[in-house]
């Protein structure tokens, strides 16, 4: 797989194959391997930037998330090694 080409030789295969399928039983227009890998270009490179976009946005409102309240999800007591001496410290939500 090469930095231009975005999927492996099965993956590539298997997605023209669909492509090919999708036109064939939607549009009645069978498209032969070249042509289906052209769309494939066109699809990777004028559309798929917007549900990469949209995955990276989705990505940084989830780590957002979880980090928003780390204080309160990951909290220790402190000046506590006289009351527990001898039992294991344990991290917890602050109180």
């Amino acid at each position: 797989m090469s930095e231009k080409e975005p999927f492996p030789a099965e993956q590539k295969a298997a997605i023209l194959v669909s492509l090919q399928r999708y036109f064939d039983e939607n549009y009645e227009i069978e498209l032969n391997e070249l042509q289906s890998s052209l769309l494939l270009d066109y699809i990777m490179a004028e559309i798929a930037p917007f549900a990469y976009n949209r995955g990276v946005e989705d990505a940084q409102a989830f780590f957002s998330a979880r980090t928003a309240d780390l204080p309160g999800v990951c909290f220790e007591d402190v000046l506590t090694y006289w009351e527990s001496r001898g039992s294991a410290r344990v991290v917890r939500r602050k109180p």
